[in-house]
Parts: C-alpha cells; sequence; structure tokens
C-alpha cells in the first residue's frame, strides 16, 4: 500500500520539526488552509486526507480496519513512520484529536506535543459525564444519516459551524460534507458518535494543549474540562471563538495560542 497516496500526504515548509495537522469529520486538509501559512516559514507542515476524505484513496477502505478510531490512528503512524519524522507536534480538530491521542499512546517517540482542538472522548452523557449528547439523539441522527445523507449535511452541518452571522462558513462545511464519499462517511460518524476513549486520555504522556470554543454544540465546555483533567499534562484554553471549525471560522485566534503555546514550550 501506498501510504502516500493513500492519505494524500503533502509535505512542505522549513525547519527542524515537523507540525502534522488532522481534520475533522467531513472535511479534508484544504480546512487548514488559513492557519498552516503561519507555520510553514518555521516548521515543516504535514498535511493529509482520512481515507474517505479529500483526495485520499477510497480503495484503500476497509470497513473492518476503520471501524474503531483506532485504524484511522494507525494510518496516522504510518504517515510518520513512511516519512522517518519524529517529535512531531499533532494537531488533531474534532474527531482527529483523539486519533492523535491514540497515536501517541501506539508509538509515543514520534509524538512531542499534542494540539487539540474541539476533543472528545465520548460524545453521549454517561451519568455524570456531559458528552452533549444523549444516546437516543445520537442513533437518532445517524438513522437521520443514514436515510438521506445529503439532507443531513445541509441540515446538520450549519449547526455545528456555529456563526449564523456568516452563513458562507456553513456553506463550506455543507460542500465539504457532499464531497466526502457519502457510504464511508455515514461508517466514519458512527465510530466518531458512538465511540467511547475516556479511559484513553491518562495513557498519554505527551504534553497537550486544548483549545475549548465557546457555544460548541458537538464538543460543548464540559467536555474540554474533562480532557484537560484527566490529560495529565495539559493546558486549557477557552477560545473567543464560537462553533465547533474555528480553524474556518477563526483563524487568526488559533495561530495566536498555537503560537503562545509552542513559544512557552520552547
Amino acid at each position: 500500500m501506498d501510504v502516500i497516496k493513500r492519505n494524500n500526504v503533502k509535505l512542505f515548509g522549513h525547519g527542524e520539526e515537523t507540525i502534522m495537522f488532522g481534520h475533522g469529520f467531513g472535511c479534508d486538509q484544504t480546512m487548514w488552509r488559513f492557519v498552516t501559512p503561519a507555520f510553514q516559514q518555521h516548521y515543516k507542515v504535514l498535511l493529509f486526507d482520512h481515507v474517505g476524505a479529500g483526495n485520499s484513496d477510497t480503495t484503500a477502505y476497509n470497513k473492518t480496519k476503520y471501524g474503531t478510531l483506532n485504524g484511522y490512528a494507525s494510518d496516522i503512524v504510518e504517515i510518520c513512520q513512511t516519512l522517518e519524522l519524529d517529535d512531531i507536534i499533532f494537531v488533531g480538530h474534532s474527531v482527529s484529536a483523539m486519533m492523535g491521542v491514540l497515536s501517541a499512546i501506539e508509538e509515543p517517540q514520534l509524538f512531542e506535543k499534542m494540539i487539540l482542538i474541539g476533543p472528545s472522548p465520548c460524545y453521549i452523557n454517561d451519568g455524570d459525564y456531559v458528552g452533549g449528547f444523549d444516546r437516543a439523539d445520537v442513533l437518532t441522527m445517524l438513522a437521520f444519516m443514514e436515510h438521506d445523507y445529503f439532507t443531513w449535511a445541509d441540515t446538520f452541518a450549519p449547526l455545528i459551524m456555529g456563526n449564523p452571522e456568516t452563513p458562507s462558513l456553513g456553506e463550506e462545511l455543507v460542500r465539504s460534507f457532499c464531497n466526502t464519499d457519502s457510504d464511508i462517511a455515514k461508517q466514519f460518524a458512527k465510530v466518531t458518535f458512538l465511540s467511547d476513549n475516556r479511559t484513553d486520555l491518562p495513557k498519554l504522556r505527551a504534553e497537550a494543549l486544548i483549545m475549548q470554543c465557546a457555544e460548541d454544540v458537538i464538543a460543548p465546555d464540559e467536555v474540554g474540562a474533562y480532557v484537560h483533567k484527566y490529560i495529565k499534562d495539559s493546558t486549557l484554553v477557552r477560545l473567543k471563538a464560537t462553533g465547533h471549525c474555528p480553524n474556518l471560522s477563526a483563524p487568526l485566534e488559533i495561530i495566536e495560542v498555537m503560537e503562545d503555546y509552542l513559544n512557552v514550550q520552547l
């Protein structure tokens, strides 16, 4: 398997350290286009598409392998190993945040720092744990997606994006969802929204920065606080940005917080 082709890997920029950006559900690497220019003069920048997204090789999709987030995490590890990279700064948005955590647990020598934007180890409320959704609501949403994926995208993407005063952002997310292989996206959604990786958080040994948006319907404030509590060496920053996709809606704030964090650590 050609790993570079499979995940449509792009490596560019300058510097000794590498920043690897992982995109969220229904998106692709282009979602980082407003953030990466700020870093490519001083870092190597590594972009990729999850199998089924963007210009990835959809023939590589295997329902069994990608039946858990670990399958996607193994792709991340393979990309790093293929390019012979280590001490990577991994930036994961949404579900890619947990993929990054799982990757760093699997191969800790590959990753120096984790930057987790809107992470959630579990989207479903469970006792005292607030994940943001009741299980019945998640199952209803998945059934809607299974019945009519494109209407689901048109309905839910603007809610996920937030920022209704800038409708073009929600429209871009709708287009992104609709450009993703719908069969793979439906399975990916099940894996994402039914996953529970809470017990994995304390296993992470890399440093972590957690960025928590305001008014995030996918990963509410309680989730960011939970992730911070259970990742030992972590820093929590509550953003002014609202919604779930600050890499599109507030890239300058993302850049500023990343630069402050990395400068402190250097």
